[in-house]
């Protein structure tokens, strides 16, 4: 899972979500909740990969990150409830899944 297209497909696997591009700006993608607008999913490229910030729980952010080189405190967003994972083919796939799952979950609401 490194392609934006790749990411932005699985995101919209979930339900009642729809994509946006709210800077005017096509390098940033996020994906949001149809009923409460909150993003669960920024996509973007820097430095050369496509990245995913991804909103995490904070006793499972430490383990995430170090598990794997490629996730760290997220990119522009808050470092207590967020990671940034870096699609540079070192996170697996079903991994990558599960933060956007559980991304998924912790923003939706009630």
């Amino acid at each position: 899972m490194t392609e934006k297209k790749e990411i932005i497909a699985h995101c919209l696997t979930y339900q009642d979500v729809y994509e946006d591009y709210p800077f005017h700006d096509p390098n940033w993608c996020v994906i949001r909740h149809r009923r409460n607008k909150k993003i669960f999913a920024w996509i973007f490229h820097k430095d050369g990969y496509m990245w995913v910030n991804v909103k995490c729980d904070p006793q499972w952010r430490e383990l995430w990150r170090s598990a794997y080189a490629a996730v760290i405190p997220a990119y522009h967003l808050n470092k207590k409830h967020w990671n940034s994972i870096i699609l540079d083919g070192t996170v697996p796939k079903n991994e990558i899944k599960r933060m956007i799952g559980e991304s998924y979950d912790l923003t939706k609401g009630k």
